[in-house]
């Protein structure tokens, strides 16, 4: 479960933000702060758990920006998302400048604030749980690069640099033996014999095409864990996969 201090001096947003985070099942509130102070003592605070910060600019008495060089002075492993009506080049500019993940103008719809969010949680995941990257890899969670997309009938298989035809016909022989079932990528690694890194890296494959879904899960110790599905409609696509 992931940590958001709300950090707004208007109470009718950050309770609305607040609702907003209580909707999504990876997140939940660790508190709110209508001043800096309150939001730096919470920061200095190492006992504190903060994972994300919603940050508003502007504040009655404070300009959210200068939260910002806390922050990076703390060194704590905490991300920012603005969520402000200040849409001036300089704001955001100063923002990019000291790493803010995203940046939401006022007002905004519940679907782009659970994009945010949501994004943020993925990367971040990905991060935490890989210790070595390719650039392909790299590039898809900085940059968002779309993944290839899926051959043509009968077009030879493209497949991104480090993933083997051998390799993938394997986990994919594996998934339709299983197509009703949701798995773990330590599942499927035990199952084939597969370091669970190299399965990882084609599990991630197969969901940017969009043939596995992917669901976070928490167990008991709060760390999360990807779990995937076959999507029914893209069955007989991950079929050729296993064949070929």
């Amino acid at each position: 479960m992931f940590n958001v201090l709300i950090v707004d001096d208007d109470a009718m947003v950050a309770e609305l933000n607040h609702r907003y985070v209580s909707q999504l099942r990876e997140f939940q509130c660790c508190g709110v702060a209508s001043t800096l102070e309150q939001a730096k003592a919470l920061v200095l605070n190492p006992q504190h758990p903060i994972d994300l910060i919603l940050l508003d600019v502007y504040m009655q008495q404070d300009n959210g920006l200068d939260l910002l060089p806390v922050l990076r002075s703390v060194q704590r492993p905490i991300d920012v998302i603005m969520i402000s009506s200040a849409s001036d080049a300089d704001t955001i500019k100063k923002s990019l400048h000291y790493g803010v993940v995203d940046y939401l103008i006022k007002p905004f719809q519940f679907a782009r604030f659970e994009e945010a969010l949501t994004n943020w949680a993925k990367k971040k995941v990905l991060m935490d749980n890989q210790q070595n990257y390719q650039q392909s890899e790299l590039d898809r969670i900085i940059h968002g690069t779309p993944a290839q997309a899926p051959r043509p009938e009968g077009e030879a298989k493209r497949l991104p640099k480090g993933l083997t035809v051998q390799t993938l016909r394997t986990i994919c022989q594996w998934i339709d033996e299983h197509a009703d079932t949701e798995f773990s990528t330590e599942d499927l690694a035990s199952s084939v014999l597969i370091s669970r890194v190299s399965c990882r890296k084609y599990l991630v494959w197969l969901e940017e095409i969009k043939i596995l879904h992917t669901s976070v899960h928490y167990g008991v110790t709060g760390r999360p864990v990807y779990r995937y599905r076959l999507q029914p409609e893209q069955h007989a696509q991950l079929k050729q996969y296993a064949q070929d």
